[in-house]
C-alpha cells in the first residue's frame, strides 16, 4: 500500500474513533435519603389522616447529587437493586387571603420512584389512589392498597404494577360513605408468596383474599441521564 494511502486509512480511522474513545465518562449520580426530622403536623390538613396518636410527621430529604428533589415521608421500598419507591411528603401554602402570618401545613402525598443511577425521581400513577383512603403494601413491583373510585362511592381492591398501564387485581370491596367515612377505611393488605395471595381488610368486614398468577416486571430502567427531570419542591 502506498504511503500516502496508509495516511489517508489511519487519519480516517482515527477520525471515526477517536470521537468515541474520547467520549466523557457517563455521570454517576448519588441519590440519598436524608435523616428523618420531625415537622409540625396538621392533623385537619392532611387528608391522608394521622395515625392515633401522631402529632407530628416525620420527613427525609430526597437528594441527588447533593441537591434537594423531594421531602418524603415513610419506609422505601427496593424494586430493584437501582430502583425503589418513596411517599412523598407536601408541604401546602394554608394561609387564608386575610391572614397576616403565612400558614403552611404537611401532608402525605403520591408515591415516588426514584433511579439511583440516573437520578430520575419520577411520580408514580396507582389507579384509584387516595390520599386518604390508601395505605400501600409493597411486594416486588406490585402496591397492594384499598383504591377509591373517580366517583367517590366505592372501595375497591387494588395491585398496582410500578409502570404497568392497568391494575393486575381490581375488585369492589363495598359501598363508600363519603359523609362518614371510617378511620381508617381500610387496614393495610398482608402478601403472601407461595401461592402469590394478597388479603384487604376493609373496616367493618370481614377480609378479603385473591390469588393471581405473578407476571414479568415491567419497570424499564433506562441509561438516560434525568438527573434534572424532577424540579425541587419548595424548601421548609
Amino acid at each position: 500500500m502506498p504511503r500516502c494511502v496508509r495516511v489517508l486509512f489511519l487519519s480516517l480511522a482515527a477520525a471515526v474513533l477517536l470521537p468515541g474513545l474520547m467520549a466523557a465518562p457517563r455521570k454517576s449520580h448519588v441519590v440519598i435519603l436524608g435523616a428523618a426530622k420531625k415537622a409540625p403536623y396538621s392533623r385537619s390538613g392532611d387528608p391522608a389522616g394521622a395515625q392515633p396518636g401522631e402529632n407530628e410527621l416525620r420527613v427525609r430529604a430526597l437528594l441527588v447529587d447533593g441537591v434537594l428533589k423531594e421531602w418524603t415521608t415513610g419506609d422505601a421500598h427496593d424494586v430493584t437493586d437501582r430502583s425503589f419507591v418513596v411517599r412523598r411528603a407536601l408541604r401546602l401554602n394554608d394561609t387564608l387571603p386575610g391572614d397576616k402570618l403565612g400558614q403552611w401545613v404537611w401532608q402525605r402525598g403520591p408515591w415516588l420512584l426514584v433511579d439511583r443511577s440516573t437520578g430520575r425521581v419520577s411520580a408514580l400513577k396507582l389507579p384509584d389512589y387516595d390520599p386518604g383512603v390508601s395505605q400501600v403494601v409493597w411486594f416486588r413491583d406490585y402496591g397492594a392498597y384499598c383504591g377509591l373510585t373517580a366517583s367517590g362511592k366505592s372501595l375497591d381492591a387494588v395491585v398496582a404494577q410500578v409502570a404497568g398501564r392497568k391494575p393486575v387485581l381490581l375488585k369492589k370491596l363495598e359501598g363508600f360513605d363519603t359523609e362518614h367515612p371510617p378511620q381508617p377505611a381500610c387496614g393495610a393488605p398482608d402478601w403472601q408468596r407461595d401461592p402469590l395471595r394478597i388479603t384487604f381488610h376493609p373496616a367493618g368486614k370481614a377480609a378479603m383474599a385473591f390469588d393471581f398468577a405473578p407476571g414479568s416486571a415491567v419497570l424499564v430502567e433506562d441509561a438516560g441521564d434525568d438527573a434534572d427531570a424532577a424540579a425541587a419542591p419548595v424548601k421548609p
